[in-house]
């Protein structure tokens, strides 16, 4: 029997959702282009300095952390208020601000506002996906809607690195007005301030198009009846949920485990070790370590030195010299981001097409995790050290086989809980498990694996983090291999 032809409002519940994930990536991805920058100009420092670089460890430290704890808070605001209410709160404060944070004079105010970020990325998704499983009657339809809106989530990686790309090119030619933004020591208002500016554009088609969609209805009869149940953290743990609870909480922290201690920290800390930067390396060897001097006497002198003066122009010397070099590994790392990205976007499709056809939960995340075991190792342990196009589609299929898992995930949670858990036990897997757990194995590489393989952090070197991310993901991706089987099956009815 056909699926019923869609309403224009469920085409606007489809384009209210695609939007939304789209931005959860855009948002997220801003951190990586503004943070350094930002953090530098904030403390008045270069951005080689390595006050900057712990700064940029903490903030996404704390961002995560806090996206996680209000996160899980969120998920029960779900069942309470309202999926629609809460994903349309969520995606405003996401877009407020960072547009907040465009305006900061204090790396205090900065922080707050990106971990407000966060905090709304994480809430939104699992609103989202609720939301989504609910308001469409037909199991295909939704299956297949499910599917496709997240594959936007991939395209929102692209479309930030094009803005800031045009953006730094528009300030280039002068084109772009200063929105009395604050200026930077130099006069100019810094690339990062607008950028962290688009992050309001998400609110504008949400503000036209949520007055026009409804809330889900079984959530919406069952609250209006007294029927629906209060949600609470603790029915996540009885006898007939603990186990799903325990288990997708797992499943999320290694599918987050291997994208924050494997594929995020490769464009920044392993890209630079490819063998075909090796001249650009040994370059850049003594630059480097001559920065690294002159920023530790930086350091070591009061606020008020006036010998700071002489040292900042020194530091920035050395930049200037490092630029050329500097520009070939950051182009080769766009490179590598691209085609993660690329990676990612396909899986995604690939899980879409796997939910149109209909095969079970179980066997379709294993379509993922089993190659995922052989393919994460060989690119880390073996086609790094090769280089080239071999690791960039070694890469290409690493965030394939992850970034998949994600979408399957938003695909899954909302169908296993029932109707009055399903945004608290949504939210207590990503948040709980992805968000606090997986992503601390980015600090788990870069400062405790990498440099005990290195012998000392001062030893860590690109092939160091790269054995490093080959170790946790191939960990990761055993654990959740293993626990995979212990899935069951979600129901196909929307409500309890």
């Amino acid at each position: 029997m056909p699926s019923p032809k869609l309403t224009t409002t469920q085409w606007l519940i489809i384009i209210i959702a695609s939007i939304g994930f789209l931005f959860d990536t855009y948002e997220l991805l801003m951190t990586p282009l503004v943070a350094a920058p930002a953090i530098a100009e904030l403390l008045k420092l270069p951005p080689s300095n390595p006050i900057v670089t712990s700064w940029v460890g903490n903030l996404l430290t704390i961002a995560a952390v806090c996206g996680g704890v209000f996160g899980l808070l969120g998920g029960w605001l779900i069942d309470k208020f309202g999926r629609k209410t809460i994903m349309a709160a969520s995606i405003f404060v996401y877009s407020a601000a960072p547009f907040c944070a465009a305006y900061a004079t204090s790396l205090t105010t900065f922080i707050i506002f990106r971990s407000a970020t966060f905090i709304g990325v994480c809430v939104e998704f699992v609103a989202a996906v609720t939301w989504l499983a609910e308001v469409f009657q037909d199991k295909k339809q939704k299956e297949k809607w499910l599917g496709i809106t997240q594959a936007f989530a991939s395209i929102g990686g692209v479309c930030v690195t094009l803005m800031s790309i045009w953006i730094n090119n528009k300030l280039k030619a002068g084109g772009l007005p200063a929105f009395s933004l604050p200026a930077g020591i130099d006069g100019a208002v810094g690339s990062w301030r607008y950028l962290l500016m688009t992050g309001i554009l998400p609110a504008i088609p949400i503000v036209l198009l949520l007055p026009f969609v409804p809330e889900s209805q079984v959530w919406r009869e069952k609250k209006a009846s007294g029927a629906l149940k209060r949600p609470s953290f603790g029915g996540l743990f009885s006898p007939e949920l603990r186990k799903v609870t325990l288990v997708t909480t797992i499943l999320s922290a290694c599918a987050y485990g291997i994208a924050f201690g494997a594929l995020q920290v490769t464009v920044a800390r392993v890209t630079p070790g490819l063998p075909e930067l090796a001249p650009q390396a040994k370059t850049m060897a003594p630059m480097i370590a001559e920065a690294k001097q002159l920023n530790t006497q930086l350091n070591a002198l009061p606020p008020a030195d006036p010998a700071r003066k002489d040292l900042v122009a020194k530091i920035k010397a050395n930049a200037l010299q490092q630029a050329p070099h500097k520009k070939i590994v950051d182009e080769m790392s766009s490179k590598v981001q691209f085609r993660q990205e690329m990676g990612g976007l396909v899986g995604r499709i690939v899980l879409a097409l796997l939910l149109i056809i209909g095969m079970s939960r179980v066997a379709m995340l294993k379509v993922f995790q089993i190659p995922a075991l052989f393919i994460l190792p060989v690119t880390y342990f073996t086609l790094f050290a090769k280089g080239g196009e071999t690791f960039l589609w070694g890469y290409f299929l690493c965030g394939l086989v992850t970034v998949a898992q994600f979408s399957y995930f938003g695909e899954y949670l909302p169908k296993i809980f029932p109707l009055h858990l399903r945004g608290t036990g949504g939210s207590f897997a990503t948040n709980v498990g992805g968000r606090m757990i997986g992503t601390c194995m980015a600090t788990l590489n870069t400062s405790w694996l990498a440099p005990m393989l290195a012998g000392g952090i001062q030893n860590v070197k690109p092939m160091h983090v790269a054995q490093a991310a080959g170790i946790i993901a191939t960990a990761m991706a055993v654990i959740a291999f293993v626990a995979g089987f212990l899935l069951p099956e979600p129901k196909d009815q929307a409500g309890e």
